[in-house]
């Protein structure tokens, strides 16, 4: 038995492997390391949080009019503890969203959930006065008839906006209230920069010497150490992970070398949309959907003082599926469109099969996450994209697109296309477990989750009161890293990916004072 951090191990000193270092595998790297728990991570990628493309936190899944209210909760509470898990990789600015006259639905179906929104949020607040990160629970959503539009739409534009009705009085001048039915809504869902979240994550991993962060690495085999019998009772004590550099890749281009290798007591596959290659090597099937989905990037120089993002609900799947304008600094703009010539892709959805628990994608988009766009593909889409937004906004249509696009597979475990909350599956008896969120704000969650199952296997015994970090939000790395230092990083990271360095910053950033770390 071993103490380390106030936490109690089976072993002389737990080691955990953690294949994938997206944010769900680097969050359950960082939420293991608060503990003292002895961690590999690895990673394919020469930064961390890669894919797939994200933009918004969900904080209130109102994006999603197709799911559950209890989801729609989930995703609220999950929202704000990544809020303050990493507080500088969000955009503070509010989502407008709209229901445009071709489609059937109605603003006002949307309001009992808004309500439902606002009620639990006031709970969490009562509970905890720092988890009013999303403003004032009152000040959670707000309505505006066209009659206000067309009144803020003749006020001047504001640089930066400070209250609800500053930032709808920018978004009114350019919206085409023709379009649209009323009321439209404003609601305190804020941007999720990824490169910010990518800076965020490494900065804080680099605070943690319990873990190993390996990257321009591939897992090339996972192998039991002591195999399972026939009668499944007996525990797996430990893997042993095979892999490879980059480094060595290019030296030995044409040698399966095997050489480097490390030994874990347990297993955690947070490979994305590449999970299921590894059940495979596991001996594990499972049934599973891999979504290949994009986003693109265009400038547009017209607006006068910043915009919120802008929702306009539709049918995904369809000629007339939802439109999401993303505002970043210097004017660039993320587009999604959800129809299939667009955002989604018409055999962009596959499904494992019997001999495979890993989707086999369209070799073009695995050629696409892995060597980037064809630049005449990627025109005509990101041409359709801005074309799309103009029919709401309709100076948008001057926006050049910026030769960019966000993208890659999106998992989605068993067979319902619409989930967009899920967690974990373990396999206790081979010390193996699989982390499935669809949502990047899910991942804490996961992370807790993760925790949980190397306590009932009796690998970890922690006292709650000992778990102060993530009680109480107080990650190390905050403590010695702020905004500055993710505005460094977040930029390399974005010159790395070939992307502007103005999408590395933020409109808005949330303050020290708001989320009271």
């Amino acid at each position: 038995m071993t103490t380390i951090n106030n936490v109690t191990t089976s072993s002389p000193r737990l080691k955990v492997g953690i294949i994938g270092g997206g944010i769900a595998g680097s969050t359950i790297a960082l939420r293991l390391a608060s503990l003292g728990i002895r961690t590999y991570l690895f990673e394919r990628n020469a930064s961390l949080v890669s894919a797939p493309p994200m933009c918004h936190l969900h904080a209130g899944g109102n994006l999603y009019r197709e799911i559950p209210d209890k989801d729609c909760l989930t995703l609220l509470q999950q929202a704000i503890d990544m809020i303050r898990l990493y507080p500088h990789s969000i955009d503070v600015r509010p989502t407008v969203i709209a229901i445009p006259k071709r489609d059937s639905g109605s603003p006002l179906a949307l309001l009992p959930r808004l309500q439902l929104l606002t009620q639990r949020y006031q709970q969490l607040v009562d509970l905890d006065p720092s988890n009013q990160v999303l403003g004032k629970p009152e000040q959670y959503y707000q309505l505006f008839e066209r009659a206000e539009l067309e009144a803020l739409a003749r006020q001047p534009a504001i640089a930066k906006p400070k209250t609800l009705e500053q930032w709808i009085a920018n978004a009114s001048r350019y919206l085409d209230l023709d379009t649209l039915k009323f009321p439209i809504i404003a609601v305190q869902e804020y941007g999720w920069n990824i490169f910010r979240l990518s800076a965020s994550t490494q900065l804080a991993l680099s605070s943690e010497q319990s873990v190993t962060v390996l990257t321009n690495t591939v897992v090339t085999t996972v192998k039991p150490i002591q195999p399972i019998t026939s009668d499944n009772r007996a525990s797996m004590k430990q893997w042993e992970i095979h892999y490879q550099t980059q480094q060595q890749k290019e030296t030995a281009p044409n040698q399966n070398t095997h050489s480097m290798s490390v030994n874990v007591d347990y297993l955690i596959n947070a490979c994305g949309f590449q999970t299921g290659e590894i059940d495979d090597m596991v001996g594990i099937h499972t049934e599973r959907m891999v979504e290949f989905k994009a986003s693109y990037i265009a400038q547009w120089q017209e607006a006068d003082g910043a915009l919120p993002e802008i929702i306009i609900h539709g049918q995904r799947g369809t000629p007339q599926g939802m439109a999401q304008l993303t505002p970043y600094p210097n004017g660039y703009y993320q587009i999604h469109a959800m129809s299939d010539d667009i955002t989604l892709f018409a055999d962009g959805l596959v499904k494992s099969t019997i001999n495979s628990a890993q989707p086999q994608l369209n070799p073009t988009y695995l050629h696409y996450i892995q060597h980037g766009w064809d630049k005449q593909a990627l025109l005509n889409r990101s041409q359709k994209a801005i074309q799309f937004v103009s029919e709401f906004v309709p100076k948008f249509a001057q926006a050049l697109p910026a030769n960019h696009a966000l993208y890659g597979g999106q998992q989605i475990p068993g067979e319902d296309d619409t989930l967009r909350v899920a967690d974990i599956r373990s396999y206790r008896n081979q010390h193996y477990i699989r982390a499935e969120n669809v949502k990047a704000s899910s991942t804490l969650t996961v992370a807790d989750e993760v925790i949980k199952e190397l306590q009932a296997l009796g690998l970890l015994n922690i006292d709650r009161l000992d778990d102060t970090i993530r009680q109480h939000h107080q990650w190390r790395y905050l403590q010695h890293h702020n905004k500055a230092d993710i505005d460094i990083l977040a930029t390399v990271v974005a010159k790395q990916r070939k992307f502007p360095e103005a999408m590395a910053q933020v409109i808005t950033p949330i303050h020290t004072t708001t989320h009271n770390l």
